[in-house]
Order: structure tokens, then sequence, then C-alpha cells
């Protein structure tokens, strides 16, 4: 389990971090974590190309969607890095050259593994709600499944859940079925 580093973090000390490690500031806290191992690596990367075909780069979809893999999120003092994210196109047209985004994603997902997953769930679910992220997925490969969450005022749903070798619509990316076994490869 991941557990807080320092407490009253600033952006110095997230920078101090091993490049070896992913580091968040999580309401004030300092974590990081190790480089994902290979089932959880595999899954985001297969994910994100999953989907950025047809939503980025108009691959048999309807295009719309620019998808990237762990950006930096700076919301306020909060420092995030999820596996993957989504915008839609017309909401990041004028991003500057900075290293890290401030516009909250209209989609993301969030690769759980057994160190991180408690942070994923509680912390990082409560951060992206108070940003407005209407869709967060909670992608297992371990177990094998699909989480889909959706935002309803401040609070998440449980919009679906999906396992194993299901063949799935899942919003925001309904327009495309997604073969969950790309994702457990």
């Amino acid at each position: 389990m991941t557990k807080a580093l320092k407490k009253d973090a600033t952006y110095a000390d997230l920078v101090a971090v091993p490049d070896n490690l992913v580091a968040e500031i999580l309401g004030g806290e300092l974590y990081a974590s190790p480089r994902p191992a290979f089932p959880h690596a595999r899954a985001a990367s297969a994910l994100g190309a999953l989907i950025a075909g047809p939503f980025q780069f108009r691959l048999n979809g309807p295009g719309g969607w620019l998808i990237i893999d762990e950006p930096e999120l700076h919301f306020g003092a909060d420092v995030l890095v999820p596996d993957v994210a989504g915008w839609r196109t017309e909401r990041v047209s004028d991003w500057s050259d900075a290293a890290y985004v401030t516009v909250a994603p209209d989609w993301l997902c969030e690769v759980v593994s057994p160190s991180t997953e408690r942070i994923d769930r509680t912390r990082k679910l409560q951060i992206y709600a108070r940003e407005g992220v209407p869709y967060t997925w909670l992608l297992d490969p371990l177990r094998q499944s699909l989480e889909v969450l959706q935002l309803e005022g401040a609070r998440w749903s449980l919009a679906a859940t999906h396992e194993g070798a299901e063949r799935v619509r899942a919003q925001p990316f309904g327009a495309i079925e997604l073969d969950l076994m790309n994702l457990w490869g």
C-alpha cells in the first residue's frame, strides 16, 4: 500500500522524487508509487490505443477527442497522474506548452493495482469529483474488471461493471465496442 511521504508537500518536493517513481500530491500529501507492473502497463497502453484509434485518429470512429497517457494534472495544490485521460477537442484548443494540464478531463482511467487501489478509489476519486470529471473508469487487470463511474452532482455512481472476455460499450465511448480481452493480453 502506498503511504504519504510528506505532508504539506510542494511541487519542488514532487520534482525531487526519483524518476523511477510516479509522484502525486493529494490533499497536500506527497505520494510516490513504483512504475506500474507489466499487467498494469499493458492494460493502460492497450486501452489508450483502442480508444485513441476511433476517437482521436478517427479510425472507423467519430473522432472528437484528445487521449493522453499519464498526463500530469494540476488542480490547485493537487497534482495527479491518471493512467489515461481524454478531453473533447473543443476544450483543448488553447493549451499552452506547459508540462501539465489544468483543464479537468472529460474522462479518465485509473488502472488499479494492489499498492494504489485504496488511493485511486478514495482520495483521487474525491478530487476528480470536485473537479467535475464526468466519467472515470477503474480498470483492474488482475481481476479482469472494468468499472464505469459517472459523476452525478458531486458523487460517483456506478454505471456499469464489466469482466473477463466481455465485449462492451462503455460511456463516454459507447460509439464503439471494446473487447476486454485486448486489455488483459
